[in-house]
């Protein structure tokens, strides 16, 4: 190859040859085995572990009274409870278990109560997983697992540690947000086979790999903290903790993870699948809200549907309660009528008019001077004073104040999807206000509420809708995503290549997720509109556009939404990256979505302003070998005509002539074979 063809054939082996993904009956009973002899064996092998009194839970299990029971939760999921009970103190353990019986995964979550009439001894180092992994054949655990949501442009990068015998790797979040240095899940593959895990915990999270000197591997994960005594009548949990096994190669187990993301956790809009989304905000043009008021808020809607720019929902950000210092003031939440005389109520009325929804941010969590929760309240606040405290959802009263304050709030002002952003480190708060014999505890009970709080907004407005944020995405454990969306998954926002790079990352985990777009005139950048609206294409997208403007290019950003639209749905398919991960200005980017139930499929591939190369070649996944496949770029008229075979082992050769420049080439399968 010379430079003066310009060309850069980039091929990538990465298993091209692997068929549509779907559950095997050897995934399933390697699930049902490990599970068999793990819970209905001796407790001396249950995946989980603590000590009690200074003793392992494994040897002091073995004399208690042991009880099970089971439930079919519905046709695809299957409960087990086993309590577990210690006849001289009145401890009882709980796990509660379930088994999925269409996928290859089992999850479960530990409760502890003391059902005696006095404290119990010290309960610590509560592990919700600890087992040993045995590999088998030559490869050696290879540990899957990527950093989470620090608002920088390699936010969610992946990464691949092996793990050789007599090493150790240790992974946590920091600051008690889940996802805030690095994610809660993790895919542990070894010889075509592997597990995956996930820590269900919206606090602080440790997870630890020990090899030993032979073919083992020690898991353990949990709670990072826990040493603490129960009162009589007191029950705790655990984080839930979920496993799912797989044969074959990686990448295909992570898209049976995210089929099974979709189909179990989701959340559902009115018992219905979520859609690809399109929000629209002034937070760019009003400082967020805080130079936002009825008259500017009507008038975006209004300009969005003129341009025929038809948006979903219109998103009010921070800023819209009472506040003294900006937006960042926050803890009394009550509609600023300097502002808003008529309430949120009067900008809902108007979009709802539309057909527009409305979205409403909200920060319970934190609270700083000078608020009215900081001034009434300092009793259900941790912190010193002087600064920013945390509200304390373990509190019943505080808990039970914010839950009808905001059920209110919903229904005054026509609420249609809540935003919950926490923008604090809560650790600190937590481990200050636990007494030496009760470390733990207050993070356990925040946490518990945090959930609560959730699940009762939702029963008393079925068909609401929770957008979960923190700093962006920092609060992505598992625990929150089968309640609430990222919609928007990072603070670092609005610049392409973290933006693809963005992308790139968090799709092997989460398959529903947002971020903002912002148009060339409104951003300033001097790149095609074509560029940034497709480095900004996510299943759900935040626009950003100052529709006052008139020099905007609303014809071809229609055509683009237009596009996103009938694309997007792609982006809930299976997912397959086709370049190595880079943040580099002068590489390429490049994945592949496939839905093979309909043989149709779409590869996005991005060249960054300092790429020299104006070509690539990637060799596509999952696809029928015999089949044939119409293959068209999306910006150029006509198609052509390859069969998997030819798609999978030559490759499609993807041109961008634009620098930077992006390209989306679609394919539908014609015929199968039969």
């Amino acid at each position: 190859m010379t430079k003066t063809t310009g060309i850069l054939l980039i091929v990538l082996i990465m298993n091209s040859w692997a068929r549509a993904v779907s559950v095997t009956p050897g995934e399933m009973d390697l699930a049902r085995h490990w599970t068999a002899t793990r819970f209905e064996g001796t407790t001396e092998v249950l995946p989980f572990s603590f000590s009690y009194n200074g003793q392992p839970s494994a040897k002091l299990i073995e004399g208690w009274s042991v009880k099970k029971t089971q439930l079919d939760l519905d046709a695809q999921r299957t409960q087990t409870t086993l309590v577990c009970t210690d006849p001289q103190t009145g401890l009882v353990v709980r796990c509660v278990r379930v088994e999925y019986q269409d996928f290859p995964t089992v999850e479960w979550t530990l409760y502890f109560k003391n059902e005696g009439a006095t404290d119990t001894p010290i309960l610590s180092d509560i592990e919700a997983l600890d087992a040993r992994l045995e590999r088998s054949g030559k490869d050696e655990f290879m540990l899957h697992h990527q950093t989470g949501a620090l608002a920088t442009i390699d936010d969610f990068q992946p990464f691949e540690t092996a793990l050789p015998p007599r090493e150790t790797k240790r992974i946590t979040t920091s600051g008690g947000r889940s996802s805030n240095s690095n994610l809660p899940y993790f895919n542990i593959a070894w010889s075509g086979e592997g597990v995956i895990v996930a820590v269900g915990w919206p606090g602080q999270w440790a997870a630890q790999f020990d090899r030993d000197e032979g073919n083992g591997l020690r898991v353990r994960a949990g709670q990072e903290l826990t040493h603490f005594k129960l009162h009589p009548g007191e029950e705790v949990r655990s984080p839930l903790m979920v496993l799912q096994f797989w044969k074959g190669d990686w990448l295909r187990a992570q898209n049976v993870w995210r089929q099974w993301m979709i189909a179990h956790n989701l959340p559902k809009a009115n018992g219905e699948p979520l859609k690809p989304t399109l929000f629209a905000c002034s937070s760019h043009q009003f400082g967020e809200m805080i130079n936002a008021n009825e008259a500017n808020q009507k008038l975006f809607i209004d300009r969005y549907l003129e341009e025929g720019l038809n948006i979903n929902y219109w998103w009010m950000d921070a800023g819209w309660y009472v506040n003294k210092t900006g937006w960042p003031n926050t803890g009394t939440w009550e509609v600023d009528t300097n502002r808003f005389p008529h309430g949120l109520r009067a900008v809902s009325d108007h979009a709802h008019a539309r057909g527009v929804k409305i979205l409403v941010w909200f920060e319970p969590e934190r609270v700083t001077p000078g608020t009215w929760l900081y001034e009434q309240h300092p009793d259900w606040l941790l912190g010193a004073d002087g600064g920013q405290k945390l509200l304390d959802l373990g509190n019943p009263q505080a808990w039970e104040w914010l839950t009808d304050h905001v059920d209110h709030l919903l229904t005054a002002q026509g609420i249609d999807l809540y935003r919950q952003d926490f923008n604090m480190d809560p650790l600190s708060y937590w481990r200050a206000n636990d007494a030496p014999d009760r470390q733990g505890i207050t993070e356990i009970r925040h946490v518990t509420g945090y959930l609560a709080y959730w699940d009762e907004l939702c029963r008393r407005h079925p068909g609401l809708l929770l957008d979960t944020c923190a700093s962006g995405g920092r609060r992505i454990d598992l625990e929150t995503l089968r309640r609430a969306v990222p919609r928007t998954r990072s603070d670092y926002l609005l610049e392409p290549v973290g933006e693809q790079s963005h992308t790139y990352g968090l799709a092997f985990w989460v398959p529903y997720y947002g971020s903002g777009y912002m148009d060339a005139v409104t951003s300033g950048r001097k790149v095609s509109e074509a560029y940034l609206a497709r480095s900004f294409m996510y299943p759900v997208v935040i626009s950003c556009i100052d529709v006052r403007r008139k020099d905007v290019h609303y014809e071809l950003i229609r055509r683009l939404f237009a596009q996103w639209r009938q694309l997007a749905p792609l982006m809930l398919e299976d997912y397959y990256p086709l370049t190595p991960f880079s943040t580099a200005n002068d590489s390429w980017l490049a994945w592949q979505f496939d839905c093979p139930k309909t043989g149709h499929g779409m590869v996005q591939a991005f060249r960054r302003p300092g790429s020299y190369f104006e070509a690539a070649r990637w060799k596509l996944h999952a696809l029928e070998p015999d089949a044939r496949y119409v293959v068209s770029n999306v910006d150029i008229p006509g198609v052509v005509e390859k069969t998997g075979r030819q798609l999978m082992e030559e490759g499609l050769r993807v041109q961008i002539r634009e620098q930077p420049g992006a390209a989306i080439y679609t394919y539908q399968r014609l015929k199968t074979n039969q």
